[in-house]
């Protein structure tokens, strides 16, 4: 999936702004005029919606930073992890992603995630794994 745009960042957070402010229609779009002439946060330039995301942030708006993406940090995932990493390093593997990654431990396990892995499945993604590499 390719990055999102600078504006499709700015504008994604304009609208959780309005929402968390609980803002209705009309005072939204009234904002909108103020702050770019314009009726739509789409049609706002980057002067705009930079202008817009300090507004609500007048009005006690308060972003929330991104949740980051936890990864597993037992030994036996980290080992997991490095496999699978060197899988698609060797061109074993096409995608060395998270997601493709759970994808293969839940096939193999039936398990949804790597850090929910006891240590008998674990290890027997670790010797799928090995036994991979060694083909």
């Amino acid at each position: 999936m390719a990055e999102k745009t600078i504006r499709q960042r700015e504008l994604a957070m304009i609208h959780i702004a309005r929402a968390e402010l609980c803002m209705d229609d009309d005072t939204y779009r009234q904002l909108l005029y103020q702050v770019g002439k314009v009726d739509s946060a789409a049609k706002l330039d980057v002067t705009g919606r930079s202008k817009l995301l300090h507004r609500f942030r007048e009005l006690g708006w308060k972003p929330k930073r991104a949740k980051q993406k936890v990864t597993a940090q037992q030994p036996q995932d980290r080992k997991i992890r490095a496999l699978w990493l060197e899988l698609a390093n060797r061109g074993i593997v096409r995608d060395s992603s998270e997601r493709a990654l759970s994808s293969y431990v839940k096939r193999q396990t039936g398990v949804e995630r790597l850090d929910w892995l006891n240590g008998q499945q674990a290890t027997k993604v670790i010797e799928a794994l090995k036994a991979w590499l060694d083909r």
